[in-house]
């Protein structure tokens, strides 16, 4: 896998004007790539780029915004076109998903770049793939990105699959010493208590019901995929150069979500 991003456009033309926008925004400079899968126009006419990237460039904006891309790109090459979409999510597994539900196989995106910082745990890694095959299951709601000290990205959303506390918390925190992060996932009735929480954090993050029990089990599943070569999936959000330096403060909740 290359840090280069390669969309493999060519001469084609973009389809529609959202495109056309979209390419014309695109910095590749910017992106580090993370995991990528592209499929060649074997007896049809298209053929598809799916990539995860890193958006250095998201660090020196807007204060908490989503800094990992999931880009897909449809070429048609008999129309000699292509269209390309790309959104930002908080985390690896959130922007997996998204390209998971827009045709790409699971297995083929699954595994990215491990000069990144790996989880820490296989609690972590089990967190992460449930995340990556949940499909239309969460509604995100708001997320922040803070990646000077301390190191953290949550992410809130709506879990329709919850028959009780449906609004959950995944919170992210890296360990630069030990190149290592964590994600745990939290639940809540509300998202103003969740939101709450976030900018308390006087009390452990509660677990969601349905963990009673299951937590062994979303470890023994991440133990399993690791045998099986499908995890150890690496974050690079929170492996970047950091704005100048300053005061340091804990990430703010965005009640502005």
């Amino acid at each position: 896998m290359s840090d280069d991003i390669a969309l493999h456009l060519g001469s084609l033309k973009p389809a529609d004007p959202a495109s056309e926008s979209a390419n014309r925004n695109f910095w590749s400079s910017d992106l580090t790539a993370l995991a990528e899968h592209h499929t060649a126009a074997h007896g049809s006419h298209t053929s598809h780029s799916y990539v995860v990237a890193h958006d250095g460039s998201a660090t020196w904006g807007v204060p908490g915004e989503p800094q990992m891309a999931a880009i897909k790109v449809a070429r048609d090459l008999s129309l000699n076109t292509f269209t390309l979409e790309l959104t930002y999510h908080a985390t690896t597994a959130f922007a997996q998903n998204w390209l998971i539900e827009h045709g790409c196989p699971p297995e083929r995106i699954a595994q990215t770049n491990k000069d990144f910082m790996l989880p820490a745990d296989d609690l972590t890694v089990g967190i992460e793939q449930q995340i990556r095959e949940s499909g239309t299951r969460y509604k995100v709601l708001g997320s922040q990105t803070w990646d000077s000290d301390p190191c953290e990205t949550w992410t809130v959303a709506q879990d329709s699959g919850a028959s009780q506390a449906p609004i959950r918390v995944y919170l992210e925190e890296g360990d630069d010493i030990a190149h290592t992060y964590t994600l745990r996932e939290g639940a809540f009735a509300t998202e103003e208590a969740a939101l709450d929480w976030l900018d308390d954090r006087s009390s452990p993050l509660p677990k969601p019901p349905e963990y009673r029990g299951e937590d062994a089990a979303l470890r023994t599943g991440a133990a399993l995929a690791r045998s099986a070569g499908s995890s150890g999936i690496p974050k690079a959000g929170l492996d970047v150069q950091s704005p100048p330096a300053g005061p340091v403060q804990r990430p703010n909740s965005g009640r502005s979500i």
